[in-house]
């Protein structure tokens, strides 16, 4: 193992990858620090200090960011814009003929439907920096506190102030998205996907050390042990897949015999990887953030349904909000599938080339038959993203760890699936100069 790390680098182009991504990577986390304009650091830093065992409204956004969205940094939305627009732009394959056209024209294609996702992105990075300039105006961004700084992040409310926050913010997702872009094309790995393995993996030693100091140092230890047995699960669900061989027979072109061989189609058992944890915790967050802008005047009582939200939809540990994230994941799990995998599209290729499943005839069948398996995979893989997503509420209400507790979520999913296909680029870089890889 050490020699393989040794010839990672000792290989010249390898280490210029390495090295390149890693700069990069601190450059994005030394711009999760640096507030932005008429943002009153101290004031921030104390509300942190106070809330930092609460999880908030915007506890997804703030962990794909790094932790610099309640910082109010220039990198405060983080990579979650390009996110949400990627998302919105496979969704739209369903509803646009024109964005499906696109995806099938191949390379050319898919540069112009990147170049609709950058668009996209920077309209939801207006988006998004206003609305959380306008509660951090409001004194509602770590929710109902009694600490007086939160009332005073933003130092000046003039509309040139509140326009060069927003220029600032949306400035910092276009960067950060460049800075991805650059990754992928100069470094190692997949740059948007290695940014947010950073912001997640920079939240870790803070939240560990909060459970060390809060919850004792045995209560540290299982939280370790029991992390290293859901990383250990996550790894063999996340690898595992169900093989569907296929058959080409021979042809002839001119000359030439093609086919013959046999292959696989490879059905994950995670298809869906973590898009339906993020769609029900936005969907579930929609209900607090109405609520939160509803809130009744001084003196009075809040409406019936507010009052519901708050109770209910708020609070990670209630039974009604577990059951309702559950069902919601396993829902958008088969929804996500479904757009992302076509049977009858890969059905009608492997025809065209001449393809065939054992036992199973072309066309119409076999598209049938992938759907029959898809469905029974897609189910074991949604229950398996719902218990992964339920874990920090379990240890919400079990030791009280809230949003700290790092091993399970969409963190976990990100940091796991991320480092694999990471270790994979380079092993195979090393197969090709060496013969030899990282792997064994």
């Amino acid at each position: 193992m050490f020699r393989a790390v040794a010839r990672i680098f000792r290989t010249p182009d390898l280490r210029r990858k390495i090295g390149f991504t890693l700069g990069i990577v601190a450059l994005f986390r030394l711009g999760s620090f640096i507030p932005a304009p008429f943002v009153d650091f101290g004031n921030v830093q104390s509300c942190l200090a106070a809330n930092q065992n609460t999880s908030g409204l915007y506890e997804l956004v703030n962990l794909f960011s790094g932790g610099a969205l309640l910082q109010l940094s220039i990198f405060a939305l983080g990579i979650m814009p390009y996110i949400t627009a990627s998302i919105i732009t496979q969704l739209l394959r369903v509803v646009i003929p024109h964005f499906e056209t696109l995806h099938k024209e191949g390379q050319a294609g898919q540069s112009k439907l990147t170049q609709y996702t950058r668009y996209l992105t920077i309209a939801l990075a207006v988006l998004q920096s206003t609305t959380l300039i306008t509660v951090a105006r409001s004194g509602a961004l770590f929710g109902t506190t009694t600490v007086a700084e939160c009332t005073q992040l933003i130092t000046d409310d003039a509309w040139y102030a509140i326009m060069l926050m927003v220029i600032t913010m949306t400035a910092g997702t276009g960067l950060i998205m460049w800075m991805g872009e650059l990754i992928t094309e100069r470094g190692i790995g997949n740059g948007m996907s290695l940014l947010i393995f950073t912001s997640i993996a920079a939240q870790f030693p803070n939240s560990l050390w909060s459970i060390a100091q809060a919850k004792g140092f045995e209560t540290f230890l299982l939280v370790i042990a029991v992390g290293l047995l859901i990383m250990a699960a996550v790894v063999f669900v996340e690898q595992s897949q169900r093989r569907i061989p296929v058959q080409y027979a021979k042809r002839m072109v001119g000359r030439r015999t093609y086919g013959g061989n046999n292959t696989y189609i490879p059905i994950k058992v995670n298809m869906a990887g973590v898009v339906p944890v993020i769609f029900a915790s936005s969907l579930l967050y929609l209900p607090a953030l109405i609520a939160q802008f509803n809130q009744p005047a001084a003196g009075q009582s809040p409406a019936p349904w507010v009052t519901w939200v708050t109770n209910y939809l708020t609070k990670g540990d209630h039974p009604l909000y577990m059951i309702l994230y559950f069902l919601l994941i396993v829902g958008f799990t088969y929804f996500y599938v479904a757009i992302t995998f076509n049977p009858e599209e890969v059905a009608d290729n492997m025809k065209k080339y001449g393809g065939f499943i054992p036992g199973i005839r072309a066309g119409r069948p076999t598209a049938e038959y992938l759907d029959y398996v898809l469905t029974r995979v897609t189910l074991p893989g949604s229950i398996y993203l719902g218990l992964i997503a339920l874990i920090p509420l379990v240890a919400l209400a079990i030791v009280g760890a809230t949003s700290n507790f790092p091993f399970g979520g969409a963190s976990i999913l990100i940091v796991v699936g991320v480092g694999l296909e990471t270790v994979k680029q380079i092993d195979s870089q090393l197969q090709q100069r060496h013969y030899e890889g990282l792997l064994r």
